[in-house]
């Protein structure tokens, strides 16, 4: 497939690494112009192609989300209509700032209710970005929330072309559970033990 990834900051990066080592092709768009990430683009994940938002909309056959979720209102709702959308975004206060509507929602929902006529899935978002870049092989999980079966099932997909045990969860509300906050946000952890803290009612 073809992988747009919208930020090539931290997150974006490995994920892009990941689907180039899976043979998917990639393109990232960062802020701005595409001159301005080229260079690190080419350092961090060689093979990968630049473009503008607006370009790596056009072309990808999924879009994931790697960018400040403060920013989630400035997507392209007519551009990504009809796309299959990955949410790999959270709330933080240090770079978001202080937002208690992200802060006490399930930001997923909030995604998608802004992009009304995409497919939004939650993956991605409960695991550390260095611990993504470190644990492909190793049998550690990442759930997969959505409201779509065959959505949850491509991006599932996904999930393991980079290595990983998808834990699916078969409604996008279902995703609050992996957010900051929750048992499950920070799990670098198998399938069985991932269910475990995401079924916990004793979540924080």
């Amino acid at each position: 497939m073809h992988i747009g990834i919208l930020r090539a900051g931290k997150l974006g990066t490995v994920l892009g690494r990941h689907a180039i080592a899976a043979g998917h092709e990639v393109t990232l768009a960062g802020a701005g112009e595409p001159e301005t990430i080229d260079l690190i683009v080419r350092a961090l994940v060689p093979g990968a192609a630049t473009a503008t938002a607006g370009d790596v909309v056009k072309v990808a056959d999924v879009v994931i989300l790697a960018l400040p979720l403060r920013n989630f209102r400035q997507l392209p709702a007519d551009a990504l209509a009809g796309a299959l959308v990955v949410d790999a975004m959270n709330y933080w206060w240090e770079t978001d700032g202080h937002h208690p509507e992200l802060a006490e929602a399930n930001s997923s929902r909030l995604v998608q209710d802004h992009l009304t006529q995409s497919r939004v899935v939650k993956a991605f978002n409960h695991m550390g970005y260095h611990d993504l870049d470190e644990g492909s092989g190793t049998g550690k999980a990442i759930a997969v929330a959505g409201d779509g079966e065959r959505d949850v099932e491509k991006v599932a997909g996904l999930v393991r072309d980079f290595g990983f045990d998808p834990l699916p969860l078969h409604s996008l509300d279902a995703g609050v559970a992996l957010q900051p906050g929750h048992l499950a946000f920070g799990a670098n952890v198998d399938v069985h033990t991932l269910r475990t803290l995401i079924n916990d009612k004793e979540q924080a």
